[in-house]
């Protein structure tokens, strides 16, 4: 007896294309995307609208709807640029301009990465030795941890110009400073999960090391800090992002001339909305790629540990 493949459910021929999409990765992140550029174009027709039917009116202008839909997607100084316009402004800064020229994002980025990785070097660093100290030493977890915790209630944008004035007054201009804020926004998230992993070991894993006779040290190199690892690791995804933030702050208030903060300082004197928007985005995706960047020392130090995903 043959069965005719036709005659058989949908169910039981397989799932559909749009089902095998929708399994993995790839399909939900497109549909999310594809979302998100439709919300765009509509909110900037929405936005650029009213500005634009001012310009027609005072140029005694007739116009058709599909006329200021387009009109509104191709302004100069849109309130919000459409995305075509961010993606050429950014064309135009990263791969069409030297990237030794104050114009290139490219440059741009470079000096905020600087800070960015010498804040995060330092705070991961600082929170290192917090946890270790926090969790060895139990008159620093009392007196320490909840000025740890009372820090992060500061807003960075009122605590940033202190830090620039203070170390500005002390000769440390620049570089620097900037680092100290993305020290201090990401010193904590490290801090927090380096405390619950060095102290993520059983009672029984501890006791069998003390049947060992095994010293602090010991204890601390063969069982606490590898099992940190992954508490730490995700903490640097956080610091990592964090630090970016930090050291875009940290441009803010210095007027300063290079920088993702000093182009975002400039588009906003000037109204350049759309220089703006490029600018967030190219922070995005840097900070983006150095948590995939993170991730994938994870995943090398993880398996070199001999831990399986």
């Amino acid at each position: 007896m043959t069965i005719d493949a036709a005659t058989l459910p949908t169910a039981a021929a397989g799932p559909t294309l749009w089902g095998r999409m929708m399994k993995g990765q790839t399909g939900p992140v497109c549909v999310m995307l594809i979302g998100l550029f439709v919300l765009w174009y509509v909110g900037a027709v929405f936005l650029n609208m009213p500005g634009q039917i001012d310009r027609y009116a005072r140029a005694k202008q007739d116009w058709t709807a599909s006329q200021l839909i387009e009109a509104t997607l191709a302004q100069d100084r849109p309130v919000l640029p459409a995305p075509h316009q961010v993606a050429v402004e950014m064309y135009k800064t990263i791969f069409a301009t030297k990237i030794t020229s104050k114009r290139s994002l490219v440059y741009h980025t470079w000096v905020t990465l600087s800070s960015t990785l010498l804040g995060f070097g330092m705070g991961t660093l600082l929170g290192i030795v917090l946890a270790v100290g926090i969790v060895h030493v139990q008159t620093l977890e009392k007196s320490l941890m909840p000025w740890v915790i009372s820090s992060q209630t500061i807003p960075i944008l009122a605590i940033a110009p202190m830090i620039i004035v203070v170390l500005g007054a002390i000769g440390l201009k620049g570089l620097i400073p900037k680092a100290m804020i993305s020290t201090y926004l990401c010193f904590f998230p490290v801090t927090i999960g380096m405390v619950k992993g060095l102290r993520s070991p059983d009672h029984i894993q501890l006791d069998l090391m003390r049947t060992y006779n095994a010293s602090r040290w010991q204890t601390f190199v063969a069982l606490r800090w590898p099992s940190a690892m992954p508490f730490l690791f995700a903490s640097l995804k956080v610091a990592i992002a964090i630090s970016l933030v930090g050291a875009i702050v940290g441009e803010l208030p210095t007027g300063a001339q290079s920088g993702l903060g000093a182009r975002l300082l400039a588009g906003s004197y000037y109204g350049q909305t759309v220089q703006i928007w490029a600018a967030l985005l190219t922070a995005a995706f840097v900070a983006a790629m150095l948590v995939v960047i993170v991730g994938l020392m994870e995943k090398r130090v993880l398996e070199r540990m001999g831990v399986r995903a």
